[in-house]
C-alpha cells in the first residue's frame, strides 16, 4: 500500500537503525577525524560565505531604529527594504544555481561574494531612502546565490557519515554572522552611532571570504563529474545544449519534488525571519528593554542557535533528517509562550535563547536534506532556488509583523495618567502578533515535512553531471541504491554493520546483486 509519508512512522528494526546511519560512529569528534585538511578547507570556505551572507543581510534589522530617523521613514517602511532583498534573491539563486552546476563552483560563488561586497559598501553610501531600497533590491539578487554554492561547497566532497553533524554547524553560520554583526553593533556602532560602519565592515570581511575561497581548488567531485563526462563524450551536442535539455527534463521529471523545495523553504523562511528580524524592534518597542539590553539579548538566542542545529544536524544523522526536523518544530512551538510572554531581561532572554535552539535546530538539518532529496545533476539549482523561492515567499513576514503590531495596539505598562507626553499609552503589539505567526508556521511545517521524501546517505559521487543525456530524470533514490553496494569499485565498501543501505520501503544489502532487492 502507497505511503504518503515514506516511511516516516515506520519503525525500522535494530539492524535497519543502525545500518540507515550510514557508518556514522556516535563520537562527534570521530566524525570531524574523517575530513580530510582539503575538506575541512573546503567547508570552512562555504560555511564562511554563509557567515557573511548573513551579517550583510542582517545589518538592516540590527539598524532598523537607526534608519527611521536617518531617512524619517516609519518602521514598516524600513523593512520594505528587507522584504526587497528577500523578494529578489530567487533571481540570484537561479542565475548562479544554473551557472554553478553548468560551469563549477568555484567562481560563481566567488563572483557573488564580490558582489555582495560592493553592494554592502553601497549601502553604507547611501544618502535617501530611495537609493537605500534600490540597493538592497541588487543586493538581493547578488546574495541569493550564496546559499547553494555555499552548501555544494562545504558538503558535496566529504564523506555520507559526517554530514549531518556537518550540516548544523554550516547552516549556524547564519546565527554566527548574526552574533558578529550584533555584537559590533552593541559595542562600535552604539558608541560611534554610525550604522554606517556596520555596512562598511560586512563588505571588507566579505570580500575576504571570496578572497579565501580563491585559494582552493575547484570541487573535486565536480571535476571528477566533468572529466568522466569528457571521457565518454561521442554525442556530439554541445554541452550547453545537453544541459539545457536535461534541466527541462528534470522539472518535468521531478516537479513534484521541486514543488515541495518549495513549499518546505517557504515555511522555514517563515520560522527564522518570523522570529529574528524584528525581534530587537520587538524587544525596545514592545517589551521595552533599552537598545543594550535588547542587542545582548538578540546575541543570547544566537547562541540558542548555533547550540540547537549543532545537536539537530548531529542526531539527524542517526533519527533521520525529517524526524529531526519535526521533534524541533515541536519544541518551536512549546517554547513560543516562553519568548514572548516575559517583560524582564533575563526572561526574554532565556526565552529567545531556547527559541532559536528550536527554530535554527531545525534549521540545521536543511543544508544536508536539500543537497539530498535535489534531483543529483541539479543539486546546486534545486537547493539554492528552493531556499530563495521560499524566501520570496516569506519575504513580507517582516512587514506583517511590523504592521500587524502598528495596528494592534496593547497598553503601555508603564504608562500613568501622570506619565509625560513621551510615554504612550499604547504600544505596538509586535510580540502578539510574531508568536500567532510562529505558531502557525509551526504547524504548517509540521504537515509539510511529514509527506516530504528522504534519502539519507545518498552518495554523491554516483551521480552523473548536468552535461550527461540521461542526468535529468536521475534521482537520489537510485543514488541511495548503489551507495555501499560492491558494484561501484571506486567506493570502499562499508564496514558489515553498515553494508546494507535503507532506501525509502527497500533494504539493499552489500552482498545482494541489483536484481535481489526486496520488500520490508
Amino acid at each position: 500500500m502507497y505511503d504518503p509519508t515514506h516511511g516516516l512512522f515506520k519503525l525500522p528494526t535494530k539492524e535497519e537503525r543502525v545500518i540507515m546511519r550510514a557508518g556514522a560512529p556516535l563520537n562527534p569528534f570521530k566524525l570531524c577525524a574523517m575530513l580530510t585538511p582539503m575538506q575541512w578547507a573546503m567547508f570552512f570556505s562555504g560555511w564562511l560565505a554563509w557567515t557573511m551572507d548573513a551579517w550583510d543581510f542582517f545589518s538592516v534589522s540590527l539598524s532598523v531604529s537607526a534608519l527611521t530617523k536617518e531617512f524619517d521613514k516609519p518602521t514598516k517602511s524600513i523593512t520594505t527594504a528587507i522584504t526587497l532583498t528577500l523578494l529578489f534573491r530567487s533571481v540570484g539563486a537561479a542565475i548562479f544555481g544554473v551557472v554553478s552546476d553548468r560551469y563549477g563552483r568555484k567562481y560563481p560563488l566567488v563572483i557573488n561574494l564580490l558582489l555582495i561586497a560592493a553592494l554592502s559598501l553601497g549601502s553604507g553610501f547611501v544618502q535617501t531612502y530611495s537609493q537605500f531600497l534600490a540597493v538592497r533590491s541588487l543586493f538581493g539578487i547578488a546574495m541569493g546565490g550564496i546559499w547553494g554554492g555555499a552548501t555544494a561547497t562545504a558538503l558535496e566532497n566529504m564523506p555520507p557519515a559526517p554530514r549531518g553533524l556537518f550540516s548544523g554547524i554550516l547552516q549556524q553560520g547564519y546565527a554566527v554572522g548574526y552574533l558578529l554583526a550584533a555584537s559590533v553593533n552593541l559595542t562600535w556602532i552604539e558608541e560611534s552611532h554610525n550604522w554606517r560602519i556596520l555596512f562598511f565592515l560586512g563588505a571588507g570581511l566579505s570580500a575576504l571570504a571570496a578572497a579565501f575561497r580563491m585559494l582552493l581548488p575547484e570541487s573535486e567531485l565536480f571535476l571528477q563529474q566533468k572529466a568522466e563526462k569528457d571521457a565518454r563524450d561521442d554525442s556530439g551536442e554541445s554541452k550547453a545544449t545537453i544541459f539545457l535539455r536535461e534541466l527541462k527534463v528534470m522539472l518535468k521529471t521531478h516537479w513534484l519534488r521541486c514543488i515541495y523545495g518549495i513549499l518546505l523553504m517557504t515555511g522555514f523562511n517563515f520560522s527564522s525571519h518570523g522570529s529574528q528580524d524584528l525581534t530587537p524592534v520587538m524587544l525596545k518597542s514592545s517589551k521595552l528593554l533599552s537598545a543594550d539590553q535588547a542587542n545582548k539579548a538578540t546575541i543570547i538566542a544566537n547562541c540558542g542557535a548555533i547550540t540547537g542545529g549543532f545537536i539537530a544536524g548531529y542526531i539527524s544523522q542517526y533519527l533521520g533528517r525529517r524526524l529531526t526536523i519535526i521533534m524541533f518544530v515541536i519544541f518551536t512551538g512549546v517554547m513560543i509562550p516562553a519568548w514572548i510572554l516575559p517583560n524582564s531581561f533575563s526572561g526574554l532572554a532565556a526565552g529567545g535563547f531556547f527559541m532559536q535552539v528550536g527554530v535554527q535546530g531545525a534549521w540545521g538539518v536543511i543544508p544536508i536534506y536539500l543537497s539530498e532529496i535535489a534531483p543529483p545533476a541539479f543539486r546546486a539549482t534545486y537547493a539554492g532556488l528552493a531556499y530563495q523561492l521560499g524566501n520570496a515567499a516569506s519575504s513580507a513576514s517582516s512587514q506583517i509583523e511590523a504592521t500587524g503590531g502598528d495596528n494592534l495596539k496593547e497598553r503601555n505598562p508603564i504608562w500613568t495618567p501622570n506619565s509625560p507626553p513621551t510615554v504612550e499609552e499604547f504600544i505596538p503589539a509586535y510580540a502578539k502578533v510574531s508568536a500567532i505567526l510562529m505558531g502557525t508556521v509551526c504547524a504548517y511545517l509540521l504537515i509539510v515535512v511529514t509527506f516530504g521524501w528522504e534519502y539519507r546517505g545518498v552518495e554523491f559521487a554516483e551521480a552523473a553531471p548536468a552535461t550527461v543525456p540521461g542526468a535529468g530524470k536521475q534521482d537520489g533514490h537510485d543514488l541511495e541504491k548503489s551507495a555501499y553496494t560492491h558494484e561501484t569499485p571506486r567506493h570502499k565498501p562499508m564496514e558489515d554493520e553498515a553494508s546494507i543501505e535503507h532506501v525509502d520501503d527497500k533494504v539493499i544489502s552489500g552482498d545482494a546483486s541489483p536484481g535481489s532487492d526486496k520488500k520490508r
